[in-house]
């Protein structure tokens, strides 16, 4: 792709984002929602893959329902109460066709089954923007309409949510893919405490977008995607390998590193809102993405290649490190301290 074409969906994609994020009215919403799909769209097909261009239709489809149906949504809102203002969502059928239409767009479970197939057929930089940038326009509409949410079942979205990305991601040998369903057990722990504590659902958000920014990133410029690639990078970057297990271990919440921090908050929250049998549910089913993200850990940096192999060797060109991965791998792994003031915020 040329860079006038590159430059153009870009800044498309961070038009439709900006609007998005800063609409108060739900015709100007939906307009963001549709620029970003558009923009997004020419990015996953580029490389002409049978696979990208399967990816790129299943996209487009599933996004296209979901804006029919908040479209729909905040049109019976609008015919019962005669307010566009997304705030004012207080029609329960309304109410309940955003969260299915939201649910789709972010990828939460049981509306789900795009996102990896969608994830494994695109690059790994506009994977990268599938899991970070497209996340944000959804979350922040839920986050203005979350006192008219229904809380049981976005409790049972956000527990299945994070139920099924650990399950799913123990029989994946594709990086991507287990980096799609790392997405969807991110996404139950944000959705779960969103109506309780929306800026503590943001702040999830955020440190999730860091370290899985620095995750591709680093994937790709070590250029592998699948575990039996990672095991051979060691010798040729391992600095970098080393970088991607703190980050790693910090996306299992593991302590003292970053992602221990919204876990943390999240459980106490949970606790302070009389739900501790929900806080111990999803705590213990985080044990299942702590399993994956310990295996890619391991292959990584602990486990050396076989001296022999029945595959051809791969040959790795020496790109030159970006220095935003240094900076995002220090802030996913030691921002832990700075949880006091951060509690301050939330």
């Amino acid at each position: 792709m040329n860079p006038p074409a590159t430059l153009m969906f870009s800044a498309s994609l961070l038009l439709g984002t900006t609007i998005t994020m800063t609409s108060n009215h739900w015709v100007m919403a939906w307009t963001g929602l549709e620029i970003n799909t558009l923009a997004i769209i020419p990015l996953i097909s580029k490389s002409h893959h049978p696979r990208a261009t399967e990816a790129a239709i299943k996209y487009f489809l599933v996004q296209a329902a979901a804006s029919a149906l908040l479209l729909f949504s905040s049109t019976i809102n609008a015919w019962q109460t005669g307010q566009w203002d997304i705030t004012q969502l207080n029609q329960p059928a309304a109410s309940t066709l955003l969260t299915v239409a939201i649910a789709m767009k972010l990828g939460l479970v049981p509306f789900h089954f795009w996102f990896p197939e969608v994830l494994q057929g695109s690059s790994t930089m506009t994977a990268l923007l599938l899991s970070t940038i497209m996340k944000l326009p959804p979350t922040i509409i839920m986050i203005l309409v979350s006192h008219s949410l229904n809380s049981t079942l976005i409790t049972s979205m956000a527990i299945m949510s994070a139920a099924l990305g650990g399950w799913m991601g123990l029989n994946q040998t594709q990086v991507r893919k287990i980096l799609a369903f790392s997405s969807i057990s991110h996404l139950g722990w944000m959705t779960v405490i969103m109506l309780y504590s929306p800026k503590l659902s943001l702040l999830n958000l955020c440190l999730y977008i860091v370290m899985t920014t620095a995750t591709f990133m680093i994937i790709n410029t070590i250029k592998t995607t699948k575990l039996s690639t990672i095991m051979t990078s060691w010798a040729k970057t391992p600095t970098l390998n080393a970088a991607l297990m703190m980050i790693l271990l910090s996306l299992a919440g593991l302590p003292p590193l970053t992602g221990f921090l919204p876990k943390w908050l999240i459980i106490q929250e949970l606790t302070k809102q009389e739900m501790t049998s929900t806080a111990t549910a999803i705590s213990l089913i985080s044990l299942l993405s702590l399993f994956f993200y310990m295996r890619l850990a391991y292959y990584s940096t602990i486990t050396l290649p076989p001296n022999s192999t029945n595959r051809m060797k791969q040959w790795h060109t020496n790109n030159q490190t970006s220095t935003m991965i240094a900076a995002l791998t220090s802030m996913s792994a030691m921002i832990l301290p700075m949880s006091p003031m951060m509690l301050t915020l939330t």
